[in-house]
């Protein structure tokens, strides 16, 4: 079988520079190109360089339309409205999309889903294997534990991070919804100021920091009287949400076209069991 030929949309930001090194670094595919908006500083350099690797002799363009016709896969951790276009584009030319793009609201998602009739688009808030395993473990948890415990979702990024909770986060939150069969939306408390009213019982509540350079870190809390149970992760660098973008590139070359999410990819869809 041929090395999967990728390209990477946003490349030269921090996220895309670490997805073209993970790229390079991983067997079965290969760096076709990057592609930045017209305006970037990035543009014309060597993707390479740019994610501080020797030169590859790939300039870093600005036509997405040429990327998707080019590459097999495009991976894309980008804004929203980007994301949905390039969604189309790769509807049209049948290119798998690798999204990681946060801040998705129910209008792009009916837009990505439109466009996975035509193509594989694998779509997460958070692609690192981690995450996903905690976000099993919380509706498992949250369908267990009674609504006596709260449930507060706490999460902590880097001062550079613009949406606020983190698509993580809210992700986690859902999962803890469809634990208790509740509506999320109803339920969710993501910001508390001044005198605020007592804590309503099956609230889900949400606790944001931004500092530093942190990469991500993510906290669930089920917090009941006398006792709490807490599951957590960390992320430590940004390649392992590079690794799950080229892992479900991979993954996506033997699907049919469809709207899949990491946890298809990594086989957790039906939950975690114990003999």
């Amino acid at each position: 079988m041929n090395d999967l030929g990728i390209g990477i949309v946003g490349c030269a930001g921090r996220m895309g520079r670490a997805l073209v090194r993970q790229v390079i670094a991983t067997e079965g595919c290969v760096l076709v190109g990057g592609a930045e908006h017209e305006r970037h500083p990035a543009v014309g350099e060597d993707l390479g360089k740019n994610a501080g690797l020797g030169q590859l002799g790939l300039d870093i363009g600005q036509d997405a339309v040429a990327l998707f016709e080019t590459a097999d896969a495009v991976l894309e951790f980008s804004a929203p409205d980007a994301t949905t276009k390039h969604a189309r584009m790769a509807s049209e030319t049948k290119t798998i999309h690798i999204i990681g793009t946060t801040a998705l609201d129910a209008d792009h998602y009916k837009i990505i889903s439109e466009a996975s009739k035509s193509t594989v688009i694998v779509a997460a808030a958070n692609m690192s294997l981690g995450v996903n395993l905690l976000r099993v473990l919380t509706q498992q948890v949250s369908s267990i534990l009674e609504d006596d415990f709260d449930i507060e979702v706490l999460e902590t990024h880097h001062r550079y991070k613009l949406d606020s909770p983190s698509g993580t986060a809210l992700a986690l939150g859902k999962a803890a919804a469809r634990g208790r069969g509740v509506d999320h939306d109803q339920r969710a408390i993501s910001s508390r100021d001044g005198v605020t009213e007592e804590r309503r019982r099956g609230d889900i509540g949400y606790a944001v920091m931004r500092a530093g350079n942190v990469v991500g870190e993510h906290t669930v809390v089920f917090a009941a009287d006398d006792e709490r149970i807490e599951i957590s992760h960390k992320a430590g660098d940004r390649r392992i949400f590079a690794r799950g973008a080229v892992t479900a590139a991979l993954w996506g070359r033997d699907r049919l076209p469809g709207l899949y999410d990491m946890e298809d990819v990594l086989g957790l869809r039906g939950g975690i069991t114990s003999d």
